[in-house]
């Protein structure tokens, strides 16, 4: 009986000895690799691991609530071949990672040895070297100095500039691979210091400079439940971090391999990370998008323009939605002469370049500016409480955006006579103010006397001539566009010829045409039995003059003459892009690159459409028929009969008149008239998935099921096997099957059911132009999955059906 009770408090010694110590390494202790190591909450653990379908062994800290989270890699740049793998501490107070020859594949590198070191793992995820004997607190090496590519609580992004040790981030290359990516995120300390995400040495996304309350360019944040943001700026350092308020929630930043940086929390409820936050929310975001001297509205149409004061320095560029050449300066500045122009809500621009003093007020920080004839602009440096401190910009101002809510205010130098074209600011007086109203009224009552005028004789000439083709008179002026008479067309045509006959849809026929001097052209002319009329061949007209994008087709006049009505358009040589994906022979010539190259045209035609133009457009009818491809292949989106324009702020509407192609509609269009851009968003996903088949959505059979295109991409992703969807003609060719992958993912976000779950088409550019991570699709629109009785199971064919294309218009009965 002595014995056993020996025995036992033996046994209860050696387990209190192993709790004490679970979360600690001495010299005595090593670990292997299949042992690990916890913290003493339980939050955090360490030991070997193999990312993804990686075979390399790392040594890596990670959640114990999610063990797929790695948060820390020490040997990220030298994987292990096996599982020989030993972490220790020396006597001589250095942590090291040896492989089974005993070679150092890893080390701290610690400066000076303790007494008695121990590494342990704290709570907080940080591993720590200490002296055993001495102050707990006083680290000689950490874990949280030496970030990979997660930002945890208590850590630091910035810089020591007494030791010179930075703090900063870099992605993985790949979810296999743990080693440095190209992607950081860190301060940039020159100038005022501001937070930027790095591809290699070049700027991809600024954060912007800390201005009291935020980062200038995400607004002011508001107060939450789940963290505190800190940000410190003396002599000896600049950091940024976070604090958790509630200790029991866990909240990272991850800086992705795709560049973007994502602020993650976990949910009980879902036991999964949600993405609390992401830095890259729409175009604007990406560094310099409008250039030097513009400013950057994701609401604006078109999303960049140029200062006050400044004007495109490559017009022609602008007007195409090139905006990276930027704005110049219209009147040079005068510098004793100068004054300055308010912008109110907007992100500052970059502040590599800047001066600042933390004391100044905002009066004398613009006497300094002034006094300065480089300097350009001003403001104050501190927001928070009234206000405090002076921020002046001495080089080009550029990557400016506008915030709203939020942002922060800017006095911007321009030249005296410039303040006085734009009547921002200068004397003006209630003598000059009443003789600008008066004569305003003036002209406003002259234009409308004479366009009545012109409108009674209009009429009158029309009442005597009783020419059929008058109602078209008074929208002809607005549009700069050449009218052409009929014979002009006829004889381009060769009198309509058959043999020059290109095709046929909605509209009516399509002919080629030679000009009198030589000019090919396309003449669409509206048939009489045509289910479109006046209105729509109006609304082209109106809508298309206006529009001016490389991927959309250009409208080159019109005629509209007794019953005749046509479209005279800029001639496309390979025609339309169903004569080459639909056709088993032309298929071939379309091969991977050319398919990605038209997506991404498409893209951005119907982004231009959506966002860009002046008008916000909705096309309603976009298909491969209506695709167009120049001698280049580049693709130009046509037929803009069936299109709506939105208001500034107007993002849906709703219709009786169901206008629109069986395949390409959207289901909340189809079912209920109800449209908007995530309509064409749906359309254009049909268009993504088609290009990479080669079939139809509604143009084969699949012997399994009763599935359409989308469905068949649907189950074939779902179950891993997206690559079986590419069409056979470019399958031998088509070696970058990621690229593949992602161009069906893209698809498939677009044709999911809720339009509120479609990505807006400047998110479906930046998938398509970037390696940013996608989120997961849902089940598409019009996806049902029922067995054919007489289908064969066992095969997975795509057999051509006798279905056809067709444009549908439905009036729903009330």
């Amino acid at each position: 009986m002595l014995v056993f009770k020996s025995l036992s408090v033996f046994c209860l010694f050696s387990f209190l000895r192993l709790c004490a110590s679970f979360d600690t390494i001495t010299p005595s202790h090593s670990i292997r690799d299949g042992e690990t190591i916890v913290s003493a909450g339980g939050t955090f653990e360490l030991g070997f691991f193999s990312p993804g379908n990686s075979k390399g062994r790392y040594l890596g800290i990670w959640y114990r609530i999610s063990t797929e989270v790695v948060v820390w890699v020490a040997n990220r740049e030298a994987p292990i071949g096996n599982h020989s793998g030993v972490l220790k501490v020396t006597d001589e107070g250095e942590i090291v990672l040896l492989n089974n020859t005993n070679s150092i594949v890893w080390s701290s590198n610690t400066s000076r040895a303790p007494a008695s070191p121990v590494v342990q793992l704290l709570d907080s995820g940080n591993l720590v070297l200490k002296d055993g004997t001495g102050n707990n607190l006083n680290f000689l090496w950490q874990s949280f100095d030496y970030p990979c590519d997660t930002l945890l609580p208590g850590m630091k992004l910035g810089k020591n500039f007494v030791t010179g040790l930075e703090w900063f981030l870099t992605s993985w290359k790949s979810t296999d691979d743990p080693a440095k990516g190209e992607c950081s995120i860190r301060i940039d300390t020159h100038g005022l210091p501001q937070l930027v995400v790095m591809k290699a040495d070049i700027i991809k996304a600024r954060a912007g400079s800390w201005n009291g309350l935020s980062f200038t360019g995400y607004g002011r944040s508001m107060p939450n439940p789940i963290f505190e943001y800190q940000f410190v700026l003396n002599e000896t350092q600049v950091y940024f971090g976070f604090t958790l308020v509630n200790s029991s929630v866990f909240s990272r930043l991850l800086a992705n391999p795709s560049g973007v940086v994502e602020r993650l929390t976990w949910m009980d409820r879902t036991h999964s990370w949600e993405i609390y936050f992401t830095a890259q929310r729409d175009q604007c975001e990406n560094y310099a998008y409008c250039g030097a001297y513009g400013i950057c509205n994701a609401n604006g149409s078109p999303v960049c323009a140029c200062l006050e004061g400044f004007v495109s320095k490559s017009p022609k560029d602008w007007n195409s939605v090139e905006w990276s050449d930027g704005c110049v300066r219209r009147t040079p500045l005068e510098c004793n002469r100068d004054r300055f122009l308010k912008y109110t809500n907007v992100k500052l621009p970059n502040t590599s370049s800047s001066w600042f003093n933390t004391t100044m007020s905002l009066e004398e920080c613009e006497g300094m500016c002034l006094k300065n004839c480089s300097c350009l602009a001003y403001t104050t440096l501190n927001i928070s409480g009234k206000g405090s401190g002076c921020l002046l910009w001495f080089r080009i101002l550029i990557d400016m955006r506008v915030l709203s809510p939020g942002g922060q205010d800017i006095y911007i130098r321009l030249a005296n006579s410039e303040l006085d074209n734009i009547g921002k600011h200068g004397p003006s007086s209630k003598i000059k103010q009443a003789g600008i109203i008066v004569g305003s009224a003036l002209l406003v009552m002259g234009i409308l006397i004479l366009g009545l005028i012109l409108y009674l004789w209009k009429k009158k000439l029309c009442l005597k001539v009783r020419k059929k083709d008058c109602n078209h008179e008074g929208w002809n002026e607005d549009m700069e566009l050449p009218v052409f008479d009929f014979m002009t067309i006829a004889n381009a045509t060769c009198n309509f010829s058959s043999k020059n006959k290109l095709g046929e849809g909605g509209f009516g026929p399509v002919y080629k045409g030679t000009l009198q001097e030589g000019q090919v052209v396309a003449v669409k002319r509206l048939s009489t039995n045509s289910g479109q009329g006046l209105n729509e061949f109006k609304n082209e007209v109106l809508l298309i003059a206006k529009l001016q994008h490389r991927n959309l087709v250009k409208l080159l006049g019109y005629c509209i003459q007794e019953n005749e009505k046509m479209l005279i358009y800029e001639y496309m040589p390979n025609k339309s892009l169903d004569s080459f994906i639909f056709d088993h022979t032309r298929s071939k010539l379309l091969d991977w690159q050319n398919r990605i190259d038209i997506v991404g045209g498409i893209a951005r035609g119907l982004l231009y459409l959506h966002q860009d133009s002046r008008l916000r457009i909705i096309h309603r009818d976009l298909k491969a028929s209506n695709i167009l491809l120049d001698d280049s292949m580049n693709p130009k989106i046509s037929d803009f009969g069936l299109a709506r324009t939105f208001g500034g702020d107007q993002t849906d509407a709703e219709t009786k008149r169901i206008v629109g192609t069986h395949g390409y509609m959207s289901p909340e269009y189809a079912g209920y008239g109800q449209f908007s851009v995530k309509s064409d968003v749906f359309s254009f996903g049909v268009l993504v998935l088609e290009i990479v088949s080669g079939k139809k959505n509604r143009g084969f059979c699949h012997l399994d099921d009763s599935l359409n295109l989308l469905g068949l991409a649907w189950r074939l992703w779902t179950e891993d096997r997206a690559m079986e969807l590419i069409d056979e003609s470019i399958s031998d060719m088509c070696t970058l099957s990621n690229q593949v992958l992602r161009c069906i993912h893209v698809g498939l976000l677009c044709v999911q059911q809720r339009p509120e779950d479609r990505p807006d088409m400047s998110f479906v550019v930046l998938m398509l132009s970037s390696e940013i991570l996608l989120p997961k699709p849902r089940q598409p629109g019009f996806y049902m999955e029922k067995a054919l009785p007489e289908a064969d199971s066992s095969s997975t064919k795509l057999e051509p059906c006798s279905t056809n294309e067709i444009t549908v218009t439905l009036l729903e009965g009330r």
